[in-house]
């Protein structure tokens, strides 16, 4: 095996307020989107109060990005402007290419115990394709691939590949991978990356080690940022390691607890980025005509009006 990649920022997830008053925790997202290209933004959206998700995120529009929710415990009922509605479960995904513009509805519900858990990612699309037909998938648990390995680590692979497994999804612009690992105590995951691409993981249960930094990295912890020496921190739950893009593979590797993360890769687009809320385009004149399209009700190519 090559060079693992090392460490190039880690993150800890900040607390923001979005939809109707939904409050949840930003891994990534915004000003910090240039260093996860081609990934914009990840929300993390689990918790036991019911206050903190009732309100859900009513009727808004979307173009030029993909949306996936992963969700893990409670549900997530869907609608949107092609008529596709329905129910996300534990274990379940639901990706969404916006395209040249939807308009949609997000309700999360929590279980027996009131618990909602799941994550949102967005990914951006290439100019060529931001006005391209919409897309929606609802991609049920029983369909996402499960790779068992003889130490007892776990991964679901939603996108890409993982020890000869595809996954559910394929067929995205930015060839992404999507993978949920778990790993037991003592063991150990490496993973192939393809050259120059993005590559990321966030800490959802658990603590361990990343990789290796045989220099100083950046490290962003409750709003301060210093360089650290150490080679490899522990990490924990809500953590969010950005790896750097020399090297072909991923190590992660636990101590006497568990770890579950997520994984992602993808094809940086190296294009420019005008974002404003849940719309993202190439140019601020892009941005300007999708905002007048929605005002002026010219906004949906595709389905109701």
């Amino acid at each position: 095996m090559g060079k693992p990649r090392s460490i190039r920022k880690v993150f800890e997830s900040k607390p923001v307020t979005e939809g109707a008053g939904v409050r949840l925790k930003r891994a990534f997202g915004f000003g910090e989107a240039p260093l996860f290209d081609p990934f914009l933004l990840l929300d993390d959206f689990r918790s036991s109060d019911p206050e903190d998700y009732r309100k859900g995120f009513p009727w808004h529009p979307h173009r030029g990005i993909e949306t996936i929710t992963y969700l893990l415990e409670g549900s997530v009922s869907h609608r949107d402007s092609l008529g596709n509605s329905g129910v996300i479960h534990p274990g379940d995904v639901q990706w969404m290419t916006a395209g040249s513009g939807i308009i949609h509805e997000e309700m999360p519900a929590g279980d027996a115990e009131g618990r909602v858990a799941g994550f949102q990612l967005w990914a951006n699309l290439p100019a060529s394709r931001k006005m391209t037909a919409l897309r929606y998938r609802d991609i049920p648990s029983a369909s996402i691939p499960e790779v068992r390995r003889a130490d007892g680590a776990i991964t679901k692979v939603i996108s890409g590949e993982a020890d000869g497994r595809r996954g559910a999804v394929d067929g995205i612009s930015i060839d992404p991978e999507y993978l949920d690992v778990t790993l037991p105590p003592g063991a150990a995951w490496t993973h192939d990356v393809k050259a120059d691409y993005t590559a990321l993981a966030y800490v959802i249960a658990g603590n361990g080690y990343f990789s290796f930094a045989t220099d100083p990295f950046e490290y962003d912890i409750e709003g301060v940022s210093y360089f650290d020496m150490e080679s490899e921190p522990l990490l924990g739950n809500e953590t969010l390691v950005l790896f750097e893009t020399d090297g072909d593979h991923i190590r992660a590797t636990t101590d006497e607890e568990p770890l579950r993360f997520l994984f992602f890769s993808g094809r940086p687009l190296e294009e420019p980025v005008a974002w404003h809320g849940p719309i993202v385009m190439n140019t601020r004149e892009e941005l300007r005509t999708a905002f007048e399209e929605y005002q002026d009700g010219t906004f949906l190519k595709e389905g109701f009006r």
